[in-house]
């Protein structure tokens, strides 16, 4: 049976619960929420798991705080013994506008600090990760501002729409394939 490792970036505490840097817990909630399978608290990440068609799938939700996503992503590879081409990052991404999603298969931090240290710890540029647009409507200098900021309501639809086709995209990245889900579903 394949075993997939789908990491939803956030920071741990209700200070930060429906922010925009979130978007990787809630991703990972909202599906879990669809679905028939929940999160448990465990060693540094709550997790979860689900079965598809042949394939387990292994949620995790960081609890190092997203600086330090590295340490959680290391262990629950090895611990669930998950090869790196089955891992998938899920990312909040300032360069894409509100909701739209992009899955890539390897690339920089693009100056995002869970994907840095992600990269530190495992030594390594080459995992699937989905940035999902949080956009760049923010004044100069207010950058750390929008990222730790609270969704406006006015954002509920494409942020909504946007969750139910990442949804689609990580199913079709474990069920089809990468290649599959990147001409399909990338904006």
């Amino acid at each position: 049976m394949k075993k997939y490792l789908i990491v939803g970036l956030g920071n741990p505490g209700v200070d930060y619960v429906n922010t925009r840097h979130n978007i990787g817990f809630q991703l990972v909630d909202a599906w879990s929420q669809a679905s028939t399978f929940s999160f448990k608290p465990d060693r540094y990440a709550d997790r979860a798991e689900i079965k598809i068609k042949g394939r387990t799938l292994v949620f995790i939700k960081p609890q190092t705080f997203m600086n330090l996503s590295g340490k959680a992503v290391r262990y629950w590879l090895n611990e669930e013994k998950v090869p790196l081409s089955n891992l998938l990052v899920l990312v909040d991404e300032i360069a894409l506008p509100l909701g739209h999603v992009r899955l890539k298969l390897r690339g920089s931090d693009g100056g995002h600090n869970g994907l840095k240290d992600i990269q530190e710890v495992l030594g390594r540029q080459d995992y699937a990760r989905l940035r999902f647009g949080i956009g760049q409507d923010f004044a100069k200098g207010q950058q750390i501002q929008h990222v730790l900021g609270a969704w406006h309501p006015d954002e509920s639809k494409a942020i909504e729409q946007g969750i139910e086709r990442a949804i689609e995209q990580i199913k079709t990245f474990v069920l089809a394939g990468p290649q599959l889900a990147m001409t399909q579903f990338n904006q």
